[in-house]
């Protein structure tokens, strides 16, 4: 089994920037595709940018040049991170971290991005 603990949500400005973590445990290894997806209200949830075990990366068309993600492979702890800037008030949902190796899938609880004035 996989635990995964996202942390660094909040409320910030249009314009402004947030860097959301994920801390990935339990039976996870660098092999792990791992991922952001997001959810606001009276929508699906929709993938935002994934990084693979090689470290290759995909973004969503709507983040393309605003968001990076990243991971850090330890021995028994994945970190992912997604560095978000230049918030808009579309970006505001529930962030969940992902992690997902063969035929296994594993969600974090979510951590709510809140952008508004």
């Amino acid at each position: 089994q996989v635990q995964l603990v996202e942390s660094g949500g909040g409320l910030v400005q249009p314009g402004g920037s947030l860097r959301l973590s994920c801390a990935a445990s339990g039976t996870i290894s660098s092999d792990y595709v791992m991922g952001w997806y997001r959810q606001a209200p009276g929508k699906q949830r929709e993938l935002v940018a994934t990084v693979s075990s090689g470290g290759g990366t995909y973004y969503a068309d709507s983040v393309k040049g605003r968001f990076a993600i990243s991971r850090d492979n330890r021995k028994n702890t994945v970190y992912l991170y997604l560095q978000m800037n230049s918030l808009k008030p579309e970006d505001a949902a529930v962030y969940y971290c992902n992690a997902v190796y063969r035929f296994a899938a594993y969600w974090g609880q979510g951590t709510q991005v809140t952008v508004s004035s």
